[in-house]
């Protein structure tokens, strides 16, 4: 039975679910490969095709990924990464402060061996971050704890007209670093904090003594990421859309945020793959009849790639496959009107351990269908690049989905 006269709309986002074609799985990638049942009967009876997220010439994150799934043209409205973490994390921003992401990594010998140290437990992170603010004397700056790696510095009356040039750690797994340091204006100071990071995380008894208790490998802190404050007009007043995030991630609920979404918290909720899968897909359920909107993000699959780490990347696809979609399209079909709309954000090929510009492929699925509408017959008997790619549908400027979720045109 219908539980209230909203139409709903709900977007379920695997994180870099997409890849390149491997070897050992037979030429395939991970999303053929892998046993995704849910997705495939969603591909089936809606329509599939393949999508641009990242705009030419931009950096291929999960910022502007997401930005443009969310419905925002990030030509138009992205500032930089690290402002939509704290406002997801109430920290105020005047005009002239930048924010900047402050990731615990794991530098050895001049290399980044891991941009997560080790996912490093959020408790650690939060010693260190302390530390930072306890021995380095920079008025101007501000240290603030986040989720796991994931932390927030603030540089209060940035003094420059342009942004430090920075690199995400992410990028540059085994890479040396020397060759990546911030450049450009204010990028000798982030410079001298992050090679004072590391004399403080080796010396400091405190952060001896969370080693010996918490997750974590953390040598070095890494500034990237930066931006000011975003200006968005948000989704209740373009599409009449109210409702919430789901995620683990501080960027996703930034990105609500400044689009006018609630988030919600899921305990458990890591944004690796021991994440509270069930937990997610029983908030949104619970959520859905209050909202016509829910944007529910996993990260699993993404980390998986950047770690490199086949085997966790294809259990993270079924996991989303298993844990959130089918029960999320179960659950969703008691209501008489909705449409659901699966996809990656961007590609994190295995192969390259960092991100890709490439298009995604995504599946739209409506309870009305789409008889007499452009895209009638774009589907699919399972939901992979290859099969989403042979529809023909190419939607080439993301942040227009949205557009075919609530108009069914574009």
């Amino acid at each position: 039975m219908e539980k209230n006269n909203d139409v709903k709309y709900v977007i379920l986002l695997g994180d870099g679910m997409a890849d390149l074609p491997i070897e050992s799985l037979g030429g395939r990638t991970p999303l053929e490969y892998a046993s995704t049942p849910n997705m495939d009967r969603l591909a089936a009876g809606g329509i599939m095709g393949m999508a641009r997220t990242v705009p030419a010439g931009m950096q291929p994150g999960s910022d502007i990924a997401n930005l443009s799934i969310l419905g925002y043209d990030p030509r138009n409205f992205f500032s930089g990464r690290a402002p939509l973490e704290a406002l997801n994390m109430g920290i105020e921003l005047g005009p002239e402060d930048l924010a900047i992401r402050c990731n615990m990594v794991d530098i050895r010998d001049g290399v980044m061996e891991d941009f997560s140290a080790g996912h490093i437990a959020s408790e650690f992170s939060a010693v260190i971050m302390k530390e930072l603010d306890a021995n380095l004397d920079v008025a101007a700056m501000e240290y603030h704890p986040g989720v796991s790696y994931r932390n927030i510095v603030v540089w209060r009356g940035y003094p420059h007209s342009t942004l430090p040039e920075t690199t995400p750690p992410h990028d540059i797994q085994g890479e040396p670093v020397e060759p990546h340091l911030p450049r450009g204006a204010g990028a000798d100071l982030l410079k001298d904090i992050m090679a004072k990071s590391a004399a403080i995380i080796a010396s400091s008894g405190a952060v001896a003594e969370a080693r010996s208790s918490f997750r974590g490998t953390p040598t070095s802190v890494w500034l990237w990421g930066c931006g000011r404050k975003p200006a968005m007009t948000t989704l209740g007043e373009r599409f009449g859309l109210r409702g919430h995030t789901i995620s683990a991630v501080d960027l996703v609920h930034g990105l609500g945020r400044a689009a006018g979404l609630t988030p919600i918290p899921v305990p458990g909720a890591t944004g690796y793959i021991d994440t509270n899968y069930e937990g997610k897909a029983r908030a949104l359920l619970r959520a859905l009849p209050g909202a016509n909107f829910i944007f529910l993000h996993v990260e699993s699959p993404d980390e998986s790639g950047h770690e490199g780490n086949l085997e966790h990347k294809l259990r993270a696809i079924e996991d989303f496959d298993r844990k959130i979609v089918g029960p999320v399209m179960d659950g969703i079909s008691s209501y008489r009107d909705y449409t659901v709309l699966m996809m990656p954000d961007h590609p994190t090929p295995i192969s390259i351990r960092t991100h890709s510009s490439d298009p995604v492929p995504f599946a739209a699925y409506s309870s009305k269908g789409w008889k007499d509408t452009p895209y009638e017959g774009k589907n699919g008997p399972a939901f992979s690049e290859k099969n989403a790619a042979a529809t023909g549908l190419f939607v080439p400027e993301g942040h227009r989905l949205i557009e075919l979720m609530i108009h069914k045109r574009l």
